[in-house]
């Protein structure tokens, strides 16, 4: 069964009611508190890889100047501040190796954390008589992958950016006023691209079930579109309201997890949305080779 504009309503109203039943403020707070231990470790390794292409430089500004525009400059710094005393411990090999392990473990946690909420959507469990550690360093590997593929799509990103940024600089003085426009279209257009892709591989990977990725892309569109917008209101609210502003000291960590919070308030409704349209359309997705099928939210 192929999709229909005019079933949007139906997928848009079921999709409110399960997102909405299954208390989504609780799973986005536990996303959001394995976050604040994930955030150095994830940006440290994120960096890093982006960095070793296009100068590390390069990569912690373009990081922080998203950061900024998101949650403001104070929490910005203070993110960067988690990131240098990350990368500044022990020189020791011994220390070396324990900072490279609490990294890994630190940045894959909250993808684990993650593939959990994510299979009670999709009413898939871990078959416990199915795991073992191989099983368990097979879903932290590929949480790194995703880590790495993160990296790369900043990457990719930071590279368009800086070429339209160039172009536009140029243009605004040869051109006309409406072919900058044009350049921050592309600018937005390629962003959009990036944020999508990166959902769909998130839905695609984590999830303990074989989803065809023409059910995942429906999803990852429609999550990205959301998050694009949700992104700018934030900035908007964050740089108008400034909510941490009450929480003294505290007030960068209560933003970083507002900010989370909220994002992952729109990721699981893409989720749930990806769910609610395969189930629509009679397009199965059983459980992995590792997993069995649940009833709700079965524990």
């Amino acid at each position: 069964m192929q999709f229909k504009f005019k079933d949007l309503g139906k997928l848009f109203k079921k999709t409110f009611k399960v997102w909405n039943d299954r208390d989504p403020f609780r799973e986005s707070s536990i996303i959001a508190y394995y976050s604040i231990f994930a955030i150095p470790a994830l940006l440290t390794i994120i960096i890093a890889v982006a960095g070793f292409f296009f100068g590390k430089d390069g990569v912690s500004g373009y990081v922080y100047e998203q950061l900024g525009a998101t949650m403001g400059k104070a929490t910005a710094a203070s993110i960067s501040d988690m990131i240098s005393k990350e990368t500044a411990k022990g020189n020791s090999l011994w220390a070396t190796i324990l900072g490279v392990a609490t990294l890994l473990l630190g940045a894959t946690g909250v993808f684990a954390q993650l593939q959990k909420s994510l299979n009670i959507i999709w009413e898939v469990k871990a078959d416990p008589k199915k795991q073992n550690i191989f099983a368990t360093i097979k879903t932290r590997v590929f949480s790194f992958g995703l880590i790495v593929s993160i990296g790369f799509l900043l990457l990719i990103s930071l590279v368009v950016t800086s070429l339209l940024s160039v172009l536009g600089s140029y243009l605004h003085g040869e051109a006309s006023d409406f072919m900058p426009i044009v350049v921050n279209v592309i600018n937005f257009i390629v962003s959009f691209g990036v944020i999508t892709v990166l959902f769909a591989m998130i839905y695609k990977v984590l999830p303990d079930a074989k989803i065809r990725w023409s059910v995942v892309w429906i999803g990852s569109i429609l999550t990205g579109f959301l998050f694009v917008l949700g992104k700018l209101a934030l900035g908007i609210y964050f740089g108008h309201s400034d909510p941490g502003s009450v929480y003294g000291a505290a007030g960068s960590l209560v933003l970083i997890l507002l900010w989370v919070s909220y994002s992952a308030m729109i990721v699981f409704f893409g989720a749930e949305f990806t769910k609610i349209y395969s189930d629509f359309y009679d397009i199965p997705a059983a459980p992995t080779k590792i997993a069995r099928k649940v009833k709700g939210r079965e524990k």
